[in-house]
């Protein structure tokens, strides 16, 4: 690290502490700490602080929530958080109260993870942190630091700082970096620690939080660790636009684009990462982020056409799936009955905000198909959409079948019932899922993504 603002270490010469002294707590080990919101964030956040060995109290405003969370009945599919949730309430180092004023009095940190949902102009939607910060500013200590852990624009420290209206009260900002269906491994072992502070002190503190962890530490101003966090998922999306149109390219030439993508990941400076061609990107982050980094740069007097170019790419994908469909479907939809695979936005979470297998469904259904989905996992407001309960019901009678989230269980059914099952044997597979020699060799017609 460099001993420049952005990214001077704590103690370094050149950056001493400019406000405080170490604090409460500091140097004594284990931590009070209180989450508000127990979200997908908050209740990640809280149960791994707990497993560091912190003492954590959760907040929510919804009291049946929190007496099923008491029980370690988690309302939300991610893998190991429910272990992680009944470990640290049977150690007592987790708990769950109503209220964020509750959860505050004797903390030492307080992180706030609240919505900060998208507005129709791209805009992040702050009232959340802002009635939240609001609410606990009379009941914090003095020293207590503040951790902006929600996804929110550049400046946001400053809004909360104003909400809060303490000088004796630190906020600090500790953006997330967690995927779905893996949040528990990447709390544990992430790919480095981002903390934003004017002060160092603080800095120092919150990093004291994560020191069993072997991380990069990068420790800048708060303006900077938000960016971080949209210029990373706007990057990461640019990566999965930027391969499907590498995906349609291999189509229009014949080549295969899983023989590109390998000789590209090779590629150190490339990787393999988040070079998987699908039906587009969703979920909770990248959509909202890339398009509020869009609003970011309208503000500042940029217009980012690269990143709109991002967005573009990933709402035709949605547009190429659904040609696939009426193709194989005989060049009309209206009124076929489609069979679906997938509802969640990606295998092994239930999360359905934002799933490119929803906006494909809903395309289809908008021009007349009369679509079966199923999905192991995948919840939300699906009233909208005709679900079955098991794979093959969404086979029944189906002209095509469409493959839109990639779990396992999808790859090992069996073929023969499946097709036994179709109207005619026919499947798009938006997710390259299955193996295109032996889904024709069972007597299907089979179009990927990207491959011949």
């Amino acid at each position: 690290m460099s001993a420049d603002r952005s990214t001077a270490a704590p103690g370094e010469p050149g950056s001493p502490p400019r406000r405080g002294a170490l604090g409460r707590g500091h140097g004594r080990g284990k931590s009070a700490v209180a989450v508000i919101g127990t979200g997908y964030v908050g209740l990640t956040t809280g149960a791994y602080l707990a497993h560091l060995g912190h003492r954590v109290v959760c907040a929510d405003v919804v009291a049946e929530k929190v007496e099923r969370l008491s029980r370690g009945e988690i309302p939300i599919f991610e893998t190991g958080l429910e272990e992680l949730v009944r470990e640290g309430i049977a150690g007592r180092r987790l708990s769950f109260v109503v209220g964020a004023a509750s959860a505050v009095a004797d903390a030492e940190f307080v992180f706030l993870c609240v919505p900060t949902p998208q507005g129709e102009d791209g805009s992040a939607d702050l009232s959340y942190i802002e009635a939240a910060a609001t609410e606990i500013a009379p009941h914090l200590q003095p020293e207590t630091v503040v951790v902006n852990k929600s996804t929110v624009p550049v400046g946001s420290s400053r809004v909360v700082e104003r909400a809060i209206g303490r000088d004796d009260v630190f906020v600090v900002s500790n953006p997330e970096f967690l995927r779905e269906g893996s949040a528990v491994h990447d709390c544990l072992h992430p790919d480095r620690i981002v903390i934003g502070s004017d002060d160092q002190a603080a800095a120092i503190r919150v990093a004291s939080l994560f020191e069993s962890l072997e991380a990069p530490l990068i420790v800048t101003d708060p303006a900077s660790a938000e960016a971080i966090k949209y210029a990373s998922n706007a990057f990461l999306a640019t990566k999965v636009s930027f391969v499907n149109a590498v995906a349609n390219l291999c189509e229009a030439v014949g080549a295969d684009v899983r023989e590109v993508v390998l000789g590209m990941g090779y590629d150190r400076r490339i990787g393999f990462e988040f070079l998987k061609p699908g039906p587009g990107w969703g979920g909770s982050c990248f959509g909202k982020d890339t398009r509020a980094l869009i609003r970011l740069a309208e503000d500042g007097g940029y217009d980012f056409s690269l990143l709109r170019g991002v967005v573009a790419v990933n709402e035709q994908q949605y547009e190429r799936v659904v040609a696939k469909v009426e193709r194989l479907a005989g060049g009309s939809l209206t009124g076929v009955p489609v069979g679906a695979w997938g509802l969640a936005f990606k295998a092994r979470t239930d999360d359905t905000r934002d799933s490119p297998a929803l906006a494909v469904i809903r395309r289809l259904e908008e021009r007349g198909a009369l679509v079966r989905a199923y999905d192991p996992a995948a919840t939300g407001d699906l009233t909208d959409i005709t679900r079955v309960e098991d794979p093959y019901a969404a086979c029944e009678g189906a002209t095509v079948l469409v493959v839109l989230t990639e779990w396992d269980e999808f790859r090992w059914l069996d073929l023969d019932k499946v097709r036994d099952a179709m109207a005619k044997p026919r499947i798009v597979d938006a997710r390259n899922l299955l193996d295109p020699a032996a889904v024709r060799r069972k007597g299907f017609t089979y179009e990927g993504v990207g491959r011949q």
